[in-house]
């Protein structure tokens, strides 16, 4: 996966903009950031809780990494962008995108068609919780 493929996902996810933190890009959905690039553009960054983390770390391990100290206990989630392939970043995305939206704006995008939500494998059904660390 490359930087630019990360870009795109995080860009596809509903109400999406792309914003600059501390030097490095970021992309937020109501004003929150739900993910980032790192300026060295090896590693994205995604906003799960410490739950949702244990799941995509175990499944993946050469993909996930906790965030290295207190960010990290939170959920903060390297992706390793050179290791990831899209249907795996697509589902750590979705998660973090539905951790960061409001609720209202969540809600509306949640268990219906809703285009970069949907799961790829059935269009009919979106990611359980349990579909998403696979």
């Amino acid at each position: 996966m490359t930087v630019e493929d990360f870009r795109r996902i995080a860009l596809s996810m509903p109400e999406a903009s792309e914003g600059a933190h501390m030097g490095h890009p970021d992309f937020r959905v109501g004003g929150k950031i739900f993910a980032t690039i790192w300026p060295d553009e090896d590693w994205g960054n995604l906003t799960l809780t410490p739950e949702q983390q244990r799941e995509f770390v175990h499944d993946e391990p050469p993909v996930f990494v906790p965030v290295k100290g207190g960010w990290g206990r939170q959920g903060a989630t390297s992706v390793r962008l050179a290791r990831a392939d899209e249907a795996t970043v697509r589902r750590a995305m979705v998660t973090a995108w539905r951790n960061t939206a409001p609720r209202k704006l969540a809600e509306r995008h949640s268990g219906k068609r809703t285009g970069p939500l949907d799961n790829p494998s059935n269009p009919r059904k979106p990611f359980s919780s349990k579909e998403r660390a696979k």
